[in-house]
């Protein structure tokens, strides 16, 4: 089981980091804080020493996001590149792989966006379509779309989620590529959003995409075990940034209901205000708490185990986050929806932990079947 109470040297990575946040503030430079972060050594923290990471785990990339999002200034790409791809090429990427992407991944220099979702293959990634095959040549060639990728236009390359044919039982199977940003025939169109963040969203179109066999990461035989070698560290990292989220929502109700007076008595004392942000409060700590197991599940190596309690911290987050914000602007009244305070554009983001990378519905069902042994009705 996890320790009950963090480290030392959590404690004062999470106050570094902290400290950090709160220099950048809610009108941050997105460029400029992953600079600073990276100068740092927080984008790598969990990358391996031996490339130029500091030899951590999710436990500590997860501390730094939910410490910046508390600050107001998340940044969405510690999800994507060093939380998932930087995890999977240090995990079953090749030698070559690692000495090219995982030092830059950590010093901020270069990014890596993660393509999995497909317009037929949300939730269901046995859907997928996208296709890769040889030729004769020894090249991979790449066909099909995704949708909903973050941050394609800066990233340096995009790590495709792909599937091949299995030479004996003819059923496809999953794969992952390197896809460079310049490879002819990747296309990406950007994707109208409602969401105020600072990635945006893209669709993608990969028209026989001809990457070398080197493009691929890892065992071509053992494509689903990689894939979900970067999936538990994203849900937990979607926790993380819900968690910094609903913080930072509640600190701006707390002191609105501190300071905010009608007929000389502050706002907070009343039970109607006060126990709702208590409640908030209550259920971000125990979403945290579940986030920090998952992580540490994670990071000893217990695949399955962290599968279902990541599963379980990216549900917790997500409900404690859209409940803090829903009722931070609440607790503010119409200034809950001035931009001075920076609450309402949260309205929609809270929203989006409770959508990706997985619902809320499909982490029921999961608990459903995985953990209780329910029969499915699909």
């Amino acid at each position: 089981m996890p320790p009950t109470l963090e480290s030392e040297e959590h404690k004062s990575l999470r106050e570094a980091v902290s400290t950090l946040g709160r220099h950048h503030g809610r009108n941050f430079n997105p460029d400029q804080l992953w600079n600073d972060a990276a100068e740092l050594g927080y984008l790598g923290v969990n990358l391996p020493e031996a490339h130029g990471g500091g030899g951590g785990g999710i436990t500590e990339l997860s501390i730094v996001l939910e410490e910046l999002g508390a600050a107001g200034c998340p940044l969405l790409m510690m999800v994507v590149s060093p939380a998932i791809c930087g995890t999977v090429i240090a995990r079953f990427g090749t030698d070559t792989q690692k000495q090219e992407w995982l030092p830059a991944l950590a010093d901020g220099t270069r990014t890596m966006a993660f393509g999995i979702t497909e317009p037929d293959a949300g939730s269901n990634s046995h859907r997928i379509t996208t296709t890769a095959r040889r030729d004769e040549s020894g090249d991979w060639l790449l066909t099909g779309r995704k949708v909903f990728i973050s941050g394609v236009d800066k990233a340096d390359a995009t790590l495709i989620v792909s599937r091949t044919e299995d030479a004996r039982t003819g059923t496809l199977k999953p794969c992952l590529f390197i896809v460079p940003r310049d490879t002819p025939g990747f296309e990406y169109r950007q994707i109208p959003m409602e969401l105020k963040v600072t990635e945006k969203q893209f669709e993608l179109t990969l028209d026989d995409v001809r990457l070398p066999a080197e493009a691929l990461v890892g065992d071509e035989n053992a494509g689903l075990l990689q894939l979900f070698a970067g999936l538990n560290p994203e849900r937990i990292m979607t926790a993380a940034f819900a968690i910094g989220m609903g913080r930072y929502a509640l600190a701006q109700a707390i002191t609105y209901a501190r300071d905010r007076t009608v007929w000389n008595t502050p706002i907070g004392a009343h039970q109607a205000i006060a126990h709702p942000l208590a409640q908030s409060h209550i259920e971000l700590e125990l979403a945290r708490l579940m986030m920090q197991k998952a992580a540490y599940l994670y990071d000893a190596g217990d695949d399955a185990a962290a599968g279902e309690a990541a599963n379980m911290a990216k549900y917790a987050a997500g409900e404690a986050c859209v409940k803090a914000v829903d009722q931070a602007v609440h607790t503010l009244g119409g200034n809950g929806l001035t931009s001075e305070f920076g609450l309402a554009s949260l309205i929609t983001a809270a929203r989006v932990s409770r959508i990706a990378p997985v619902s809320r519905e499909m982490i029921l069902n999961y608990v459903s079947h995985q953990t209780l042994g329910l029969p499915k009705s699909y």
